[in-house]
């Protein structure tokens, strides 16, 4: 390990003069904020950061943690005090319940749950509902007569699905599409990474894929999601999920969350997903300019 020099003085003195300046600061409550892996999760832990950050919060910014039960036991383990989760994923992966039932149904059973198993509260609902989504391009649902997935059904077999990985074994996908639609098509091409999914779509190298609401590339596409006429897909409606003791601290945490999440919609965040991804932007960024057109 290599000698660190000790720092210069008055660089000591100009990192202290902001809390002497600022005692309110120093005293104000620590939100620790978390977030999965993937850019959607980044923007919204950066957007609740800097909304809590103007409210007067102290903010730690634990972003990128990984997947659902990574996001979950870091709660369980006191290590973050807040992060954004779907009601779907929160029902059906960490509970292990039924998720079927309208919106409302969902968000009610998942906040008795966390709440008798857990301790924790489901707070600031939005109006982003992330679920999983079929679509093709307009030529398409034109041609075929497409506007739900009972209409695809009718026609899967002569059609190529684009999807993940997973898609063909799991409970959510293709098995369950065929228990409930009898969906079959008549090819099936796996693609782990989203973007070559759409690519696939696009170039016509397959006629419907499988995406996820909020994906930038529907609206850049132009493509038609379809109707889930038979509530195959439970509701992903995103929200936050924060331990007791945080909003005991910060009395105001959820009031302050609670009017910028409901300015966020699938459309809304459709585009703060494609100001990352396909623009360039760092989520930062992209949180700071949405916060500032908010405030007009």
């Amino acid at each position: 390990m290599g000698y660190a020099a000790p720092m210069p003085l008055s660089r000591r003195v100009a990192l202290v003069l902001p809390l002497l300046a600022h005692p309110a600061l120093a005293q104000a409550p620590l939100i620790r904020i978390g977030s999965k892996n993937f850019t959607e999760q980044l923007v919204l832990g950066e957007l609740w950061a800097q909304a809590l950050e103007a409210a007067g919060a102290r903010v730690e910014r634990r972003l990128n943690l990984g997947g659902t039960l990574i996001a979950q036991q870091a709660l369980l383990n006191d290590q973050i005090d807040l992060y954004p989760e779907y009601t779907g994923t929160g029902l059906g992966v960490v509970l292990k319940e039924d998720t079927a039932g309208t919106p409302e149904q969902v968000l009610a059973r998942v906040t008795a749950g966390y709440a008798a198993r857990f301790g924790l509260d489901w707070i600031a609902p939005s109006g982003i509902d992330n679920g999983n989504v079929l679509l093709v391009v307009p030529a398409t649902a034109q041609r075929l007569g497409l506007a739900t997935l009972t209409d695809l059904a009718r026609v899967a077999g002569t059609l190529t699905l684009s999807a993940g990985s997973e898609f063909a074994d799991r409970a959510d996908g293709l098995p369950g599409l065929r228990r409930v639609y009898g969906m079959q098509f008549k090819r099936l091409r796996q693609f782990s990474a989203l973007g070559l999914r759409y690519a696939a779509l696009r170039h016509g190298q397959a006629d419907v894929v499988n995406g996820y609401a909020t994906d930038w590339q529907i609206a850049a596409g132009g493509f038609v999601s379809l109707t889930d006429d038979r509530a195959f897909w439970p509701p992903y409606q995103l929200c936050g999920v924060a331990r007791r003791p945080a909003l005991q601290a910060f009395p105001r945490l959820a009031t302050v969350l609670e009017p910028l999440n409901r300015r966020l919609d699938n459309a809304v965040m459709q585009r703060l997903n494609r100001e990352v991804d396909q623009d360039g932007d760092e989520p930062r960024e992209v949180a700071a300019r949405f916060l500032r057109e908010a405030r007009g």
